[in-house]
């Protein structure tokens, strides 16, 4: 049977539904940046996003379209950590219980929150066992409706928000960068500039361990990889949804890598000269165009920030690993 693909009126009806719940986030400018790259940049600061990422969108809008009968039973979710903790939050506050299925490995400070906003955490090893398995179970027995992270059309239709609200702010773009997990984000965004801003290059950006996405596109079919290793945690994922890569497949302009090592001099660009948090797997776009992986001198050029939820011991070791000695005299943004 054929799946239903989502479309640009799916992240219109999105925007209604999340209004008033969602923040929309603002869009962040350099000068530093701008001069370093001969480009305007735009970035689209989901870091400062309820739950601290831009899963939120695609959480609160998949809990509201659900009936009023199965918001009553809960929901079931799975998710390294961003999903997981705006499924909780979106949960708490539309009066539904969740259940997260979580990776034992995942980042401590994304258990502890999606614990606190309500969520019922369940462990799984990410390297032995199946997490979709594991949730399509619960939501078998418990009769639960499953949300997960990237393959579901009101999920897609949810992120493609952030893509809307960058456009209706800024006006014209030439590129638009946007990380890629499982490419729900990905999708969401190729819909909203399907409609709103057709000329704008799209390029989705993943981790360089995790190129499920790049193979994928490269082949014309889904690509299943083994789960990667990367500080990307958002995005290790093994293989696009089947709801997403149609989208991908027909609208993505390039699907480019990026290093561990290109993430984190990323992550010091933020925090030493705009002076915020990005976590990893939020600097994916930002890596991608800063080491010239598509061009963009001359452009007007956005960026999705996709989250800022990282471990601050982990996000001061890495950030000060072989950091330049003259940062101290680094120029403002």
């Amino acid at each position: 049977m054929a799946i239903a693909r989502p479309a640009y009126d799916d992240v219109a009806r999105a925007a209604e539904r999340i209004s008033g719940a969602a923040h929309r986030t603002p869009v962040l400018t350099s000068r530093t940046a701008n001069e370093r790259f001969g480009a305007e940049l735009f970035f689209k600061c989901e870091n400062f996003q309820r739950g601290g990422a831009f899963k939120f969108r695609g959480a609160y809008n998949a809990i509201a379209a659900l009936s009023p009968e199965a918001r009553q039973r809960g929901v079931v979710a799975y998710s390294s950590g961003n999903h997981a903790q705006c499924i909780a939050y979106a949960s708490r506050l539309q009066g539904v219980t969740a259940t997260i299925i979580m990776p034992k490995d995942a980042p401590a400070t994304k258990i502890a929150a999606t614990r606190d906003y309500g969520g019922r955490v369940q462990f799984y090893d990410r390297y032995a066992e199946d997490r979709e398995e594991i949730a399509r179970g619960l939501a078998t027995e418990q009769g639960l409706s499953l949300i997960p992270p990237y393959d579901h059309p009101d999920v897609i239709a949810g992120q493609g928000t952030c893509a809307k609200e960058l456009i209706e702010e800024v006006g014209r773009l030439d590129v638009l960068f946007v990380p890629l997990g499982g490419g729900g984000l990905l999708a969401g965004s190729l819909l909203a500039v399907q409609r709103l801003a057709r000329d704008v290059k799209v390029v989705g950006v993943e981790p360089e361990a995790g190129d499920d996405g790049r193979q994928s596109l490269r082949r014309g079919e889904i690509v299943h990889i083994a789960p990667p290793k990367s500080i990307a945690d958002g995005a290790i994922v093994t293989h696009l949804g089947a709801h997403n890569f149609p989208i991908i497949k027909d609208l993505v302009d390039d699907i480019v890598v990026v290093s561990d090592a290109q993430l984190v001099e990323a992550m010091r660009f933020f925090a030493e000269r705009m002076k915020m948090i990005v976590e990893p797997t939020g600097c994916l776009g930002a890596a991608a165009a800063f080491n010239g992986l598509y061009p963009i001198a001359g452009k007007r050029v956005g960026m999705i920030l996709s989250g800022g939820n990282v471990d601050l011991a982990v996000f001061s070791r890495v950030v000060m690993e072989q950091a330049p000695t003259s940062s101290s005299n680094a120029k403002g943004a």
